[in-house]
C-alpha cells in the first residue's frame, strides 16, 4: 500500500496520540479531528453501542449540529437503514457498499437527518473486543468531495487496532485503580522493578543493563506483568502503582 508523505506524517501522529493514556471520550474526539484531515472529510461522529439499552450513546461529534444529533438520539437511530449493517462488517466500510447512494437519498434517514448537516458520502468503522462494542468512527464528506475509495478504507483499517487498544486501556485503567490494594494483582519484586523502569521511560536494553539480566529476561517479565494486570501495552503501566513508596 502506497502512502504519501503527508499520509505517513498524519498516521504517525494518530498512532502517537492513541499510545497516550487518556479517557475514552478524549480518544474519540482527538482521533476524529485527525481523521478529518487524513481522509479529507467534513464531518465526524462517534458513538458507543449499548446492547442493554439497544441504543448508541456517549456521542462525540465534529462539525455537526447538536440539535440534529439530539433528534438522532431520540428517533433516527431507531429508524436507521445503514448503521447496523455497517456495524456487522467489523471493518472500514463505505455506506455505498451497503446501500446505493440513490436509494439512501430516498430515505427519511437521509432527508430528515443526514442532509441537514450536509452528510452525503459516508464511511464507518466499528471497533469491538470480542462481542463487546468499544466505539465507532463515522466519517462523512459533503456531496462535492465525492465518495471514499479503497485507499481511504485501507487507511482507516490501519488505524483500527490502535484505536481499539486505546479504548480498551482507557476502560481498564479505572477498574485497576479502583481495586483495593489487597485485591490488586500482585507483582513480584523483580516485576515491580521492571514496571517502575518502564514508567521511567527506559527501553528493554536499558532495563536489562540496570538489572544485569538479558533482554529476553526483561521481555519475559513484561509478558508476566501484562498478563497479571490485564494490559497489552507499555503505556498502560503509567497508571499502575506498586505498594509502598515509589523509588
Amino acid at each position: 500500500m502506497y502512502l504519501s508523505a503527508s499520509e505517513q506524517h498524519a498516521l504517525r501522529g494518530i498512532f502517537a496520540l492513541l499510545a497516550e493514556d487518556q479517557g475514552e471520550r478524549e480518544i474519540r474526539e482527538r482521533i476524529g479531528w485527525a481523521l478529518l484531515d487524513l481522509l479529507h472529510a467534513d464531518q465526524f461522529a462517534s458513538f458507543v453501542w449499548d446492547a442493554a439499552s439497544g441504543s448508541f450513546g456517549q456521542r462525540v461529534a465534529l462539525n455537526m449540529d447538536p440539535a440534529n444529533l439530539d433528534r438522532y438520539a431520540e428517533w433516527h437511530q431507531h429508524h436507521d437503514p445503514i448503521t447496523f449493517v455497517l456495524q456487522s462488517r467489523r471493518r472500514a466500510t463505505r455506506v455505498t457498499e451497503v446501500m446505493p447512494q440513490r436509494a439512501l437519498m430516498r430515505t427519511p434517514f437521509f432527508n430528515d437527518f443526514l442532509s441537514r448537516d450536509g452528510l452525503h458520502w459516508g464511511m464507518n468503522l466499528h471497533a469491538f473486543h470480542g462481542e463487546r462494542a468499544l466505539g465507532d468512527l463515522r466519517i462523512w464528506r459533503c456531496r462535492g468531495r465525492g465518495d471514499f475509495g479503497e485507499h481511504e478504507k485501507a487507511l482507516l483499517d490501519l488505524v483500527e487496532p490502535a484505536f481499539a487498544g486505546a479504548l480498551r486501556r482507557a476502560q481498564l485503567r479505572p477498574c485497576i485503580e479502583a481495586q483495593p490494594t489487597a485485591v490488586r494483582p500482585q507483582l513480584s519484586p523483580r516485576e515491580q522493578q521492571v514496571a517502575r523502569a518502564v514508567r521511567e521511560g527506559l527501553t528493554d536494553k536499558e532495563i536489562a543493563r540496570r538489572m544485569t539480566v538479558g533482554v529476553p529476561t526483561v521481555r519475559t517479565y513484561l509478558r508476566r506483568i501484562f498478563g497479571k494486570l490485564g494490559i497489552e501495552r507499555r503505556s498502560a503501566l503509567a497508571g499502575w502503582r506498586a505498594p509502598g513508596p515509589d523509588r
